[in-house]
Order: C-alpha cells, then sequence, then structure tokens
C-alpha cells in the first residue's frame, strides 16, 4: 500500500434536497489500499460515496484529488480515473456481456481501445468471455455483479467505488465477489472503497475502515483496532462515544 494521497473529504457536508445527511466528514484513500465504510443501515455510508462521485450535493467542505480541490462530477471523474460501481447489480439486461462491457467505455471515442480493454477484460475474467453474447439477462446474480464491476474497470480507474457490491448475493457468490475485488486491488494496484454489511467477508481484506453514523465519522483505524474496541457492537448499542 502506498501513502500517496489519492481523494480526500475534508470537512464534508452534504444533502439530499433540503435534508442533512453528512455533517463534517473526513475520509482519505490513499493510492493501492482497500477501504471499508461501516455502519448502521441509513447512517449514510453510500452517501459518502456518492459525495465523492458527485452524485449527490455537497453544501461545504472540500473534495480533493491527487492534493488538488475539484468540484466532483460523475462523467469528469470518469476521466480522471474514478469508477463508481452502484448496489443492485446494475447491468443492461437487455443488452450482451459484451455490449455492457463497450458502454462502460462509451467515453474513449476509440473503437481499438475499446477492443483493448475488453480483451483485457476478458483475461481477467475468462467466465464473462465464455459468456460474451450471451444476455446478461441469463447471468446468475454474482455474475451479473462481476459484469458489473468489470464494467466498472473499462475506464482503467486509479480509484474503484463499490456501493454494496455482494447484496442479496448467494453465500458462495459472495466469497467470489470478494476474491475478485482482492484479486483487483493486488494485480492492478487499484485502491478501493467498498461500503458493505458482510464483515466476515470484508475486514480480512481491508486496511482500513471508516464507521459511520448517523451522518458522521464516529471510528477510523484497521480491522484490529475496529475489534479490539467492539466499535461496531456499541455503535449499534447506542453506547459508542467519539473517542478515537
Amino acid at each position: 500500500m502506498s501513502n500517496a494521497s489519492l481523494l480526500q473529504l475534508k470537512n464534508i457536508s452534504a444533502s439530499y434536497g433540503t435534508k442533512p445527511i453528512l455533517h463534517g466528514v473526513d475520509f482519505q484513500i490513499a493510492s493501492g489500499e482497500i477501504v471499508g465504510v461501516l455502519g448502521p443501515n441509513g447512517a449514510g455510508k453510500s452517501t459518502v460515496l456518492k459525495s465523492m462521485f458527485g452524485m449527490t450535493e455537497v453544501i461545504s467542505g472540500d473534495v480533493e484529488f491527487l492534493d488538488q480541490k475539484i468540484h466532483p462530477i460523475a462523467h469528469e471523474l470518469v476521466k480522471m480515473g474514478v469508477a463508481f460501481v452502484p448496489q443492485g447489480r446494475r447491468v443492461f439486461t437487455n443488452l450482451s456481456v459484451e455490449e455492457n462491457l463497450e458502454i462502460g467505455g462509451f467515453f474513449l471515442n476509440d473503437t481499438k481501445e475499446v477492443k483493448r480493454r475488453i480483451g483485457e477484460i476478458y483475461n481477467l475474467f475468462p467466465m464473462l468471455k465464455e459468456k460474451r453474447r450471451e444476455k446478461s439477462s441469463s447471468l446468475s446474480g454474482g455474475q451479473q455483479q462481476i459484469l458489473a464491476i468489470a464494467r466498472g474497470l473499462m475506464v482503467e480507474p486509479k480509484l474503484l467505488l463499490l456501493d454494496e457490491p455482494t447484496l442479496g448475493l448467494s453465500p458462495k457468490a459472495v466469497k467470489e465477489v470478494f476474491v475478485l475485488i482482492k484479486r483487483i486491488n493486488t494485480e492492478r494496484k487499484m485502491a478501493i472503497v467498498i461500503v458493505e454489511h458482510n464483515l466476515k467477508s470484508l475486514l480480512p481484506i481491508v486496511d482500513r475502515v471508516y464507521v459511520v453514523d448517523h451522518g458522521e465519522v464516529v471510528f477510523h483505524g484497521t480491522p484490529e483496532k475496529l475489534e479490539e474496541h467492539h466499535v461496531l457492537e456499541r455503535v449499534y448499542m447506542g453506547s459508542f462515544k467519539r473517542e478515537f
């Protein structure tokens, strides 16, 4: 893991319309690391990712990418090297696997480059190559999630944002998706931020975790420190004090 700062949120407050969601959030991602975002339902975890990607209104605070202050706009961040994979296995079910990947490279305007990147995706995920002509609706839930992640990789991101990548998947598929995430991180030296509830699978692969509760970061540290201080249990019980 590199110590070079890739993306930072500094004292970010964000809202949906008139409803405040995040309150003074600080968050940092270093190049090449995996960071987990944990917390109760409705705590603001997904909004943290959306604030990074320009998908929610940032009321105050700063967002920095490669030490430069930016105003996050999704299509511009894609060109800068940030990919966002939302929850819910968002694939185009009426299109083939390969057509889904082609959409992931739409901004390139270079047919040869799109084909080259698809070739790299197939090397990484042979299963997708085998099913490249099939409609994505024919894939299992786990395979659709892999396709959604693979489509995000078409932009060759420096940073991959994953929102609940194992939501609704079978235990076998959950295991496959986490093996894939770790492989992407290891082979491509790619920074990854994951919002996830499946702690058993998540904690062994992350370098650091943030715990969000009521729109605030209440803990930041290693998985070992998280477990040592029983942070999540105390958050869910409502007895956690912001002492870290």
